[in-house]
């Protein structure tokens, strides 16, 4: 289970991140804390997460997540959000050049992508996880 870590972001991005990568890794954390009010937290080795919140399952499981977040992988970053609403689906279509996994957001660089459709991708997020699990 990842969990928030006192690991420091600068120097996970340092390790990981290209250059271009580098300046989109700042500008995204810039966007998560202004949505978020709160700043960013590793969590485990890779996920430079903002916000938490506490899951709980039919099955029985719960934990803690992070609101919102992303990490490197490779030579795409990925975002963490959901996208399960109609309105959320639609921003997706005018979102620009990515791909779409479950809950995971992957591009090349913030340049591909329409940079007002990410930031309302987002807060729909928040809103829709804070909705769901208060």
């Amino acid at each position: 289970m990842t969990k928030a870590t006192d690991a420091s972001i600068s120097d996970y991005i340092a390790s990981r991140a290209k250059a271009q990568q580098y300046d989109d890794c700042q500008t995204l954390m810039a966007v998560l804390e202004k949505l978020t009010g709160q700043t960013g937290k590793m969590w485990g080795p890779s996920i430079v997460g903002h916000g938490s919140y506490h899951y709980s399952y039919n099955s029985g499981r719960s934990g803690v997540a992070p609101l919102t977040g992303f990490a490197i992988r490779g030579r795409e970053l990925v975002f963490y959000l959901s996208v399960d609403s109609e309105e959320q689906q639609a921003l997706l279509t005018r979102l620009g050049k990515h791909k779409m996994g479950k809950s995971c957001l992957y591009f090349k660089q913030l340049a591909d992508l329409d940079s007002s459709v990410l930031e309302q991708l987002i807060a729909g997020s928040i809103t829709e996880l804070r909705h769901r699990y208060g």
